[in-house]
Formats: C-alpha cells, structure tokens, sequence
C-alpha cells in the first residue's frame, strides 16, 4: 500500500520559548529549510475542546501546504467528532504522511501500488470502500479510525506497530519517522492536543508519570538541579534530575535499546567499576542505557545503581522501566542524568536541552516527586 515518496525537507527548530504547561500563551516558530521562511506560530497549550474547522485552517507547520495542513485538518475533524483522542489523530496524520503525504491521491496508474487510492492509500479490492468513497478524506479517516480503535493498546503502543496493524503495509516501519511532524501538526491544528494526556477523556496537560499524545513521557520525577550547558558547566549535555537511590528510571519513549555500559574510570584513569558509588573526581556516565526513538531522536539514562533491565536490541515502550537511579560514575549524589539527541548523534554535537524538547513533546521534566 505505502508509494515511495521523495524525502522530505525536514525542518530545523529555530526557537521554542519556555512554556508552561496549560499556563498563558507562548508561540513557536519552525524553520522551513526548503523556502528559507518561518512558518506560522503553534500554541503552547494542551489541546482546544472546539472541532477543527478545515475551512478555516491557516496553520502552516514545517514544509507542508495549505492543502495538506486542510487534509491533517479533516482528519482531526473526524477524529474528534468519533470521540477518539488525539493520540489517534497523532497515529492518523503520521500515517497519511507515510502513504500519501497528505495529499488526496487518485489512481496513479503504472505509478500506484496495487489499487491503493485516497489519503490512506486504502485499496477497494481489500475491502475499504469504494473508489468514490476512499476519494473522500473523510470516509478514508473514518474507515482508518474504525479499525485502530479495536487495536488493543493502540494508545501506548509504539506509533508504527499501531499503523502497521492498520494498514498492513510492505513497509512496517516507514511510519515511525513521521510521528514528530504529526505531532506538530495535531499540536497547529488543536491547541497543542499532542501534549495532552493520553489515559483521560478529556484534553488536558500530562502530570508526571503519564504518557502524552505525542507518545513522551518523563523519564523520572524529580526537582531539575543541574540544567543543560550552563555557565557553570558549559559541556553538560543534558539535565540532572534529582532522585533517591532506587528510583525507577523509565523510557520516555517507545524505541531500541542501542547501548547498555558501564561508564566509569577513577581519577587515574584506570576503571573504576559501576559496582559502588561514583565521585566528582571519578569520569564517565556510570551504569547508563541509550533508546533510538522515532525520527532518530536519542534519549540518554545515566548513572544508574545497578546493571539496567533492558538489554542492547530490546524494543521498550513508553514509560516502560528501564532501570533505578543511583550515584555510579561521575556523580556527587544520586539522580538521574537525562540527555535527548537529533539526528541519532549520541555526541555533543547531537545534543539538545531536554527541558525544551520534552516541553514539547508534553511531557515537562521537573515534576514534584
């Protein structure tokens, strides 16, 4: 069902203001690197109860048209008129963009996969309708929720296993790369619904300990108490979160598991094991897990008491235990060191300040244990 389409011209995040959650109006701007112009400003709260209009779309995000953001339009439309939460809206855009690029596609001929027509790429011959009724975005979006709804654990689930189960598709894990434009497009559309929390009936912020539309989670509860690159640590990659010794350390999204090591050496450079506690004077992560996300955004879990629970190849979901927090490597005390990375570039230069990113994605760190 999926046509390959040409790559997409990803966009670059110039600036996301501070926000707080649910709190006030703050805008963000993204950076389209195909015009060199910024695109139209997205709210920062957690979701809008009113139904889109997409007659009256004028949101804008990344690359995409008027046209697509009318097509994204009409698949919230229908989603919220089902009653089906916005991770749902989130699985659907994702989806549409894989398939069709949220472009109401006809028959292609010799260029189509099989029969497959519409926004989905629904094909009459399997059964979704037919070609006049997949021809309509809202049948085609109507068709698509009525089959993810009966998916059991579609809403925590990882993004392309809830479309795959869907689409039944050639390619089960094109739908991945997609889910952080369709969270920011579900987020322009509806009031930042992606950050909304996906276990309620109704639109509101995520608390800690649950998960967001968007799919993020925090990692840990815990006070911030030393912040990303700061004057008094310019080379800190990430934030410390501060946490007893013991405390459960999660994913905070669904992914891989690319790296689990023991990070420590002593100040003469010799290793200094993760099997007792760490020290200013000692280097290294200690005990810390890598996750590869979606749209290869990497997320970093350092110092930790014993060895992780998750093992090198091992898919995990969102919120899913991955370890306990500790004191292991460089460390003057126990808390959880959390890094989120682009581009799957687990050095410096992939690094980006968590506190922004998982503002984000709806899942603010700093909570109150």
């Amino acid at each position: 069902m999926i046509r390959r389409l040409r790559p997409a011209v990803w966009f670059t995040l110039l600036a996301i203001l501070i926000l707080t959650c649910c709190g006030g109006t703050a805008m963000a701007f993204f950076f389209d690197a195909s015009s060199q112009t910024s695109t139209t400003a997205i709210g920062a709260g957690c979701g809008n109860p009113a139904t889109v209009n997409p007659d009256v779309v004028v949101a804008k995000v990344s690359y995409l048209g008027t046209d697509q953001m009318r097509n994204a339009a009409i698949i919230v439309q229908v989603g919220q008129q089902m009653q089906v939460p916005p991770r749902g809206w989130v699985v659907a855009i994702a989806t549409a963009l894989q398939e069709s690029g949220l472009r109401n596609l006809p028959n292609l001929g010799s260029r189509n996969d099989h029969d497959s027509v519409g926004l989905f790429q629904q094909r009459p011959s399997m059964g979704w309708g037919t070609v006049e009724q997949i021809m309509d975005p809202r049948y085609s979006s109507r068709k698509f929720y009525e089959r993810l709804v009966k998916i059991p654990n579609w809403q925590t689930i990882a993004l392309t296993d809830a479309a795959q189960d869907v689409q039944r598709s050639a390619f089960p894990d094109a739908y991945a790369k997609h889910e952080q434009l369709a969270s920011q497009v579900v987020n322009a559309l509806a009031g930042g619904a992606a950050r909304a929390a996906v276990a309620t009936s109704t639109l509101r912020c995520v608390v800690a300990g649950e998960i967001a539309s968007s799919g993020w989670t925090v990692p840990l509860k815990g006070k911030i108490v030393s912040g990303f690159r700061t004057a008094e640590r310019p080379t800190h990659q990430g934030v410390d979160i501060a946490a007893a010794k013991g405390t459960p350390v999660h994913a905070a999204a669904a992914g891989i598991v690319i790296k689990v090591r023991c990070d420590a050496n002593g100040p003469d450079g010799k290793p200094w094991g993760c099997d007792r506690d760490g020290s200013p004077s000692v280097k290294g992560c200690g005990w810390f897990v890598d996750i590869l996300h979606a749209n290869s955004i990497m997320t970093r879990y350092c110092h930790m008491v014993v060895r992780p629970l998750v093992s090198p190849g091992q898919q995990v979901a969102p919120g899913q235990q991955i370890g306990l927090s500790g004191s292991t490597g460089h460390s003057s005390g126990p808390h959880l060191h959390f890094e989120t990375h682009v581009n799957g570039d687990s050095s410096s230069n992939g690094a980006i300040n968590p506190i922004q990113f998982m503002q984000q994605m709806g899942a603010p760190l700093g909570a109150s244990p």
